[in-house]
């Protein structure tokens, strides 16, 4: 695999390659973002392939993926970097025995070895040899004040620690930004990046998407857990199962060594696909409960052998 992309297609053959199905459309946003050097912002539904974009990417590049795990009340300090004071303490204790003065025991504790990296100091230091895939996941989760810290270290990719002064990227890192939507992310931070909603895939995606994952599995049988799929998607569950889903069904159905759907192993496995107690109701009385209903949900794909 390249260590850069020439073209689109290249893109989408690479990504093939790394097992995740792309379509034209993504692929273009990813040549784009490496050739300009641009953060890209990928939104969709839970599930959809966001996160996977990241991880494909550091190994097609052969770099280091390094995640920043969004949640409330996330900060600065811990994206970026915090002393380690346990250190510090027990390295002042010893040099007090000697004969060192406070302002040069100071100095001392104040090294980059007391420094504990956080993801976003690491992809800064780290871009001295290869430029890392920096995986800001699930943004959207986070406080409007971290978005605007973030605002700023992906301006100019440096950062000043009073103690050591400033340290700059030498490469920039190539920056994937997720948001599952469950609240609107401020327009300041989506300028900065190239921006891709990745949607639900088509009967014909979902299904590469099965056969590349899991090379193991028969054609029919894979058809069939995508027609399954792209049905029950069509119903108003408090929480849609995404492709994570499928793969994680399907999986648990080659492990069950099945080879078909039926009534009785749908049911048996709904926890590998719905993933609330509510939705699990619904579709035992609304869905399960009728036989003819059940019959459209287990059926082939009309037209698919």
């Amino acid at each position: 695999m390249s260590s850069h992309f020439e073209s689109i297609e290249q893109v989408v053959a690479e990504l093939a390659q790394g097992r995740y199905v792309a379509d034209r459309a993504l692929a273009t946003v990813l040549f784009l973002a490496h050739k300009l050097e641009k953060p890209i912002f990928l939104e969709g539904e839970p599930g959809v392939g966001k996160t996977e974009v990241a991880i494909v990417m550091a190994q097609l590049f052969h770099t280091d993926l390094i995640r920043l795990q969004c949640y409330e009340g996330l900060d600065s300090s811990t994206a970026l970097y915090e002393w380690n004071y346990p250190k510090q303490l027990l390295h002042i204790r010893l040099e007090e025995r000697g004969e060192k003065k406070k302002d040069e025991i100071e100095k001392m504790i104040y090294g980059p070895e007391f420094l504990v990296e956080r993801p976003l100091l690491e992809a800064i230091r780290k871009s001295d040899d290869k430029a890392s895939v920096l995986l800001i996941d699930e943004i959207d989760r986070s406080d409007e004040e971290f978005e605007a810290f973030l605002l700023e270290v992906l301006s100019d990719f440096q950062i000043t620690i009073p103690e050591i002064g400033t340290l700059k990227a030498r490469k920039k890192p190539m920056v994937v930004v997720t948001s599952n939507r469950t609240r609107d992310v401020h327009d300041a931070l989506k300028r900065r990046c190239l921006y891709h909603w990745i949607d639900y895939p088509s009967f014909e995606k979902e299904y590469e998407i099965i056969m590349a994952r899991l090379p193991g599995i028969e054609s029919r049988f894979a058809r069939q857990v995508t027609h399954f799929m792209q049905k029950i998607r069509s119903f108003d569950f408090l929480k849609k199962p995404g492709v994570s889903e499928t793969l994680d069904w399907a999986r648990a159905l080659m492990a069950m060594e099945k080879r078909y759907l039926d009534v009785d192993v749908v049911r048996e496995t709904l926890g590998c696909f719905l993933k609330y107690q509510e939705d699990i109701g619904r579709f035992n009385q609304e869905i399960w409960a009728d036989a003819d209903t059940r019959g459209e949900y287990l059926e082939d794909r009309p037209g698919e052998e």
